[in-house]
């Protein structure tokens, strides 16, 4: 819902910069207070190029899709994340493995992500917001696949240069992209579009990265993205409330479905060992 309200004056790649030039800037000073050495060590830089890489690609589909879209629809597409990040898991982490009922939550969580998908679809015809809502779940997918990756460079890269360093050298690809592709809508600049960047830049991309990083260091990496469930209820909410969002029946089962899926894989995982 912060991404939908920054886009109302600034574009999806001039958002996405704002958005991490103000992590970057939050990270430093915490790294300062913490006396973390910020500059990554001989070995470091490859793994870092590819994180990089991976979170450019991300979360530009990320802003461009939600900007077709709606932002309750594109809440739930989004929280379809921990399931890919279970599948990557299964194939790239070694005893993190689906198991029967995983399984089967990710096939209703799935199911209730078709029906936001599929709704009003036809094979004659695609509507704008369609079309973002598959941009979305494309950047939902290649969201779990950075997870896992970064759960991985975790254990031998600190955490602080892990979220700093993939921002860092994004921005010169998402600054390049705004000057030559997009305008900033100057005359919607007001409280809201700021607010929704400050919120994404300060609290989510700033605390909200380092955190989840950090807990991604520190537990099953399927375990953590599991409370994503959490996503698709609040951005629903958040969006009908404050954005006027309508509630269509697809919506309200396709919420069902995601959140139902991804409670089921937590059950599960909250049963074995961290």
């Amino acid at each position: 819902m912060a991404v939908k309200f920054g886009l109302l004056a600034f574009p999806p790649l001039w958002s996405a910069f704002i958005r991490f030039a103000l992590a970057i800037a939050c990270i430093v000073v915490w790294a300062r207070f913490k006396n973390i050495a910020l500059w990554p060590r001989r070995g470091e830089w490859r793994g870092l190029g590819l994180l990089s890489l991976l979170f450019t690609v991300q979360i530009a589909l990320m802003n461009i899709g939600i900007d077709m879209s709606t932002s309750s629809m594109s809440s739930v597409l989004l929280a379809t994340h921990p399931l890919f990040a279970a599948l990557f898991a299964h194939l790239f982490t070694a005893g993190d493995r689906l198991t029967p009922v995983r399984i089967v939550g990710l096939l209703v969580a799935f199911s209730g992500a078709g029906v936001v998908l599929l709704r009003d679809a036809d094979l004659a015809s695609l509507n704008l917001i369609a079309i973002g809502n598959w941009v979305v779940l494309l950047s939902s997918a290649l969201l779990g696949g950075r997870l896992i990756y970064t759960a991985g460079l975790a254990q031998r890269i600190d955490t602080s240069r892990l979220v700093i360093w993939q921002m860092v050298l994004s921005l010169l690809a998402f600054g390049a992209g705004g000057l030559v592709f997009e305008d900033i809508m100057w005359s919607q600049v007001s409280w809201q579009p700021l607010a929704g960047l400050a919120y994404q830049g300060i609290v989510i991309a700033g605390l909200g990265f380092m955190i989840n990083t950090w807990l991604i260091k520190n537990h099953s990496p399927s375990t953590m993205v599991s409370f994503g469930f959490i996503a698709p209820l609040s951005g629903v909410g958040l969006s009908i409330w404050l954005l006027g969002e309508s509630v269509t029946s697809s919506l309200i089962f396709g919420t069902i479905g995601v959140g139902l899926g991804l409670v089921l894989i937590t059950r599960k995982a909250a049963q074995r060992p961290s």
